[in-house]
Parts: C-alpha cells; structure tokens; sequence
C-alpha cells in the first residue's frame, strides 16, 4: 500500500494528497540580510529579487527544477532561485510578459537545500526560459561534482523524496505554530 501525504497547501489552503513542490520563497542571499537591508537594499516579489550592496548589484529571478525519482511515476519538483548577470536579467525582465520568449542565461543555485552543503559555494546551472509564461527551468551543470548534482543525473527514492517532502512539512508546522513576524524562507507551492 503506497502511503500518501496529505498537506495543507499555503496558497490555497485546502487540504491535497500529491506530492507539494517544495518553494523558496527568496533567494538564501536575501534571507540572511538584516530586517534594515531588506527595507533599505532589497526588493522581492514573487519572481524577481534585487538587492543593491554599495559596491555591487546582486540579480535573482525564480524558477523550477525536477528531481527525477527513481522508482515512483512522480517526481519531485522545487520553486529555487538563481542568479544571473545583469543582462541576463535585464533581457529576462524584459521579455517577462512575452509568452514566445524561449532562451538560456547561465546562472547560479542561489538557495541552500537541506541535506546538502553549499559551504565550498553554489551550482553552476542552465537556466532553460519556457513559453507560455512558464517560470523557466534550471539544470545544473553536469560536470560539477557536488552530490546535489550526482542526485539531479542520478535520481533519488520514493523514500528519500517523501523524506524531504515530511522534513520540510515539518518545519513549516514548526514555524508556523511559533508567532514570528519574521517571513518564511520556503513554501509549499
């Protein structure tokens, strides 16, 4: 018997079976600025993130990535965000609302997954535009030796996907039984 995990979804609040998409709601850059900079440098909103540090302009824009599982008819899917060079972003804003818009930028995981170490810093990656105003697509560079990459070529298990999903469950009812004002790092999309 395959167990489901039911979940509140934080968009809509009703009550679903399928697997969530695990969202970042920010890049990690603009979670860890103090409240003052994100009021004073930083500028977010659902797809775009720009914070202007004094010596240089830091550009991100959100996108999609799917983890194949290895042995289930599902895969895991995640809402992350990279950065790009400033014309890369200024030609993706430009073409935001064009629905026949497909490119490629290059750009960089600029979100810290659980289970993985980001301390020798991110991950090349692909940034894949798609039409229809479809949030763009990233792969990560193949020939970059990190285990989030091996993970992303290689797949991962029902088990291991469900353990993410339950982890990161678990931290949203953890943060949300606390009273903070403080705006969460990550959603269920």
């Amino acid at each position: 018997m395959i167990e489901t995990i039911k979940y509140t979804c934080s968009c809509c609040g009703k009550e679903h079976e399928e697997w969530p998409a695990l969202v970042y709601i920010s890049p990690t850059n603009y979670d860890t600025l103090s409240e003052e900079d994100k009021k004073n440098i930083g500028e977010l909103d659902t797809d775009f993130c720009v914070i202007a540090h004094s010596d240089q302009t830091d550009r991100f824009i959100r996108c999609t990535l799917t983890q194949k599982v290895i042995d289930y008819c599902e895969d895991l899917e995640y809402g992350l965000w990279v950065s790009l060079s400033d014309k890369s972003f200024q030609d993706y804003s430009d073409n935001f609302n064009n629905e026949n818009h497909e490119t490629k930028y290059f750009g960089w995981l600029s979100n810290d997954l659980p289970d993985y170490d980001f301390s020798v810093g991110s991950i090349p990656t692909t940034v894949f535009t798609r039409t229809g105003n479809n949030r763009p697509e990233i792969v990560p560079h193949q020939d970059f030796d990190h285990p989030f990459v091996n993970d992303y070529y290689n797949g991962i298990t029902k088990t291991e996907a469900e353990r993410r999903i339950k982890e990161m469950l678990k931290t949203i009812s953890n943060r949300d039984s606390k009273t903070t004002q403080r705006k969460p790092w990550w959603k269920l999309w």
